[in-house]
């Protein structure tokens, strides 16, 4: 079965990026911030789209001031909500923290296709979807409606997040969507009091599964403190620490993402495919 990718406010967007994984709390939110930022310190024109419906959490991350609304065009189209240097839009700015999504799969899907199609995002070299964890309905029809140019998985070491990890890599390979990555979490813990460096989650397993699907690890981070208390005051560690190792890595990882699309060109759609 195939559908038609809606464009409408996306026509003058380059790549959109899937950031995804299979479980939550391995640190996507987290990725997909820090990744649009650096991706804006290369001076791309970036967008980041909250799509976890039932738990949006961009607002927070970048600081932006509780109660911000966008601004509506026409009655059609939002206006993206600019901070940091992004373009951004999530089902935050348009709820309270006290109004819970109680929605079922095909209504969350349609809230996301509206927020994602009908926000005018102008001229953007980049995209970044926060996709919401797992593997249901919202990420089979972003998949299937937005011409995405490929996926970043987020995992930490650990077993059980691997496992899930597999589960969002076969997912885009069933919708012909090329992963482009992964990055893995918590790859580390560094003693602030004598140095010492312990891989309390495991090791080697995000290197591991990039061998086992043909793809590459993006990039590692520690397991930090500091990358937690920056995204929670709202100035995530790109913005944060510029210079700073973690800061580095996500630099890194923008740049292999960039290299990455220009090899791949543009998405010529997705093919869904049922079995």
């Amino acid at each position: 079965m195939t559908d038609a990718p809606v464009q409408d406010g996306l026509q003058d967007v380059k790549h959109i990026i899937a950031v995804a994984s299979g479980k939550g709390g391995v640190g996507k939110s987290t990725t997909s911030v820090n990744l649009a930022l650096a991706l804006v310190a290369k001076g791309a024109k970036v967008g980041v789209v909250d799509a976890d419906i039932y738990g949006p959490s961009l607002p927070l991350m970048l600081g932006v001031p509780e109660g911000t609304r966008p601004d509506v065009i026409d009655g059609k189209l939002f206006v993206p909500v600019e901070a940091q240097g992004l373009k951004t839009m999530s089902m935050g700015y348009l709820v309270t923290e006290q109004t819970p999504m109680v929605w079922r799969g095909p209504m969350a899907s349609g809230a996301l296709l509206q927020i994602l199609t009908q926000t005018n995002w102008g001229e953007l070299d980049y995209l970044v979807v926060d996709m919401p964890p797992g593997t249901g309905d919202i990420q089979l029809t972003l998949a299937q409606q937005a011409q995405l140019a490929g996926a970043v998985i987020v995992t930490t070491p650990q077993d059980i997040a691997l496992l899930d990890a597999r589960k969002a890599i076969e997912m885009f390979h069933k919708v012909k969507i090329p992963v482009l990555g992964i990055v893995e979490n918590m790859a580390v813990h560094h003693c602030s009091q004598c140095g010492h460096e312990e891989h309390i989650f495991g090791e080697g397993g995000g290197q591991k599964v990039a061998l086992e699907y043909q793809t590459k690890v993006l990039g590692a981070l520690p397991l930090s403190l500091a990358i937690r208390e920056q995204t929670d005051a709202g100035t995530p560690t790109v913005v944060a620490e510029p210079q700073g190792l973690a800061a580095t890595t996500y630099g890194k990882i923008a740049g292999e993402i960039i290299d990455l699309l220009a090899e791949k060109g543009s998405p010529s759609g997705p093919e869904l495919i049922i079995e």
